[in-house]
């Protein structure tokens, strides 16, 4: 009995460490997938950046600088915007990933609930078996 419950605890604790696994490979795949769109935006914006200084330091009077201004305006507004897109885009990411993790852990409990009342049922029946046997003797006696 004990040997069998000594081997269901080592089936659950290997099950617990793979859902570990799983749930760290998946916060890392979001990690990695978050970190390369943070890049991408600031190449991106980093690159208009420099096209827009580009053109600022062409302007040689004032005329220059009126025509440049607005194109600033609109470079940071496209910044604005960009960052709050890449913030939701972020968000959503982050939402998916802990509802994975959660749907793991979920499966993992389940499972572990259902093993416990496996050995649970497995238990009363040998208590029981052994309860019989016990009343059958002593009714012989």
């Amino acid at each position: 009995m004990y040997e069998q419950i000594q081997s269901q605890m080592i089936n659950m604790s290997k099950q617990f460490a793979n859902a570990a696994l799983q749930a760290n490979t998946l916060a890392l795949q979001n990690a990695e997938k978050l970190i390369g769109l943070q890049f991408k935006t600031l190449e991106e914006r980093l690159n208009a950046n420099v096209a827009f200084f580009g053109q600022a330091s062409e302007a040689r009077d004032i005329e220059d600088l009126k025509t440049i201004m607005p194109k600033g305006l609109e470079l940071a507004k496209e910044h604005a915007e960009r960052f709050a897109a890449v913030g939701q885009e972020m968000i959503a990411a982050q939402v998916k990933t802990n509802q994975a993790i959660a749907e793991l852990v979920k499966s993992q409990v389940e499972a572990a609930n259902e093993e416990i009342r496996n050995v649970a049922t497995q238990a009363a029946d040998v208590a029981t078996k052994n309860v019989d046997k016990v009343v059958k003797a002593a009714a012989r006696k």
